[in-house]
């Protein structure tokens, strides 16, 4: 059985003196997998994607990603973690304007410390392999949606996290690029990748993913295989 990479366990998160943003979540994904979180807004994703991400901290439980208790780490080792442990990838592509594409997709290597003669090879190899070669020398103004997503995809995937988060990474796009993204998430995975998406909408995780996970108010409700009504797997839902 493959090594979970997210290991959520009983994990509470609330701000100030409102109701739970996360309530008793405990959550597995395994090396390998492709997952949607999915619910209506405020049900939960973003303070669970932030967890996962190690932009917050939870009131109670723990967060372990990839060995790493995140729940403990301090901010500099919080920012050297996502540095090596997660891609993260937004609805609207975060890029810097004022840098190339090849330039965009360099920088977490550059944050990193990665060699230079390395970080170029890689970067190569992502935007060949993305189709997005030719944009290299571009400025990501002067692409499209779908472009600008790609480009996000192999910026997050530079330092090769064992993770990928994707926030609603279509939710900026028209629908072909939409589909093209989700396409791309799906390859991906099939070459290994371990892809969280957090959306609101079913038919993305549907078309991306093999496993949903359903979150209302704080809790997960259900986990399920992608196309399934209800239920939870043992090995995620605890």
């Amino acid at each position: 059985m493959s090594t979970p990479v997210i290991d959520l366990h009983e994990v509470g998160r609330r701000y100030d003196a409102g109701p739970p943003a996360l309530r008793e979540a405990s959550l597995t994904v395994r090396a390998g997998e492709a997952v949607a979180i999915l619910g209506p807004s405020g049900s939960g994703k973003s303070t669970l994607l932030n967890l996962v991400a190690g932009l917050d901290r939870p009131d109670e439980g723990t967060v372990t990603v990839d060995g790493v208790r995140v729940d403990r780490l301090g901010e500099a080792a919080a920012a050297r973690y996502r540095r090596t442990k997660v891609g993260m990838v937004f609805q609207f592509f975060n890029l810097l304007d004022d840098l190339t594409v090849a330039d965009n997709v360099l920088l977490p290597a550059r944050l990193a410390g990665l060699g230079r003669r390395e970080a170029q090879r890689r970067a190569d190899d992502l935007l060949e392999s993305l189709g997005i070669a030719r944009h290299a020398q571009t400025y990501p103004g002067r692409l499209s949606g779908g472009e600008r997503q790609r480009v996000a995809v192999a910026r997050a995937l530079m330092n090769r996290p064992p993770l990928l988060l994707a926030d609603e990474p279509t939710g900026a796009l028209d629908s072909a690029s939409g589909e093209d993204v989700c396409r791309l998430l799906r390859e991906l995975n099939d070459e290994g990748q371990t892809v969280v998406v957090v959306t609101h909408d079913l038919a993305l995780a549907r078309s991306c993913t093999r496993r949903t996970v359903h979150l209302v108010d704080g809790r997960i409700t259900s986990d399920a295989a992608t196309g399934t009504d209800t239920g939870a797997t043992a090995e995620s839902v605890r």
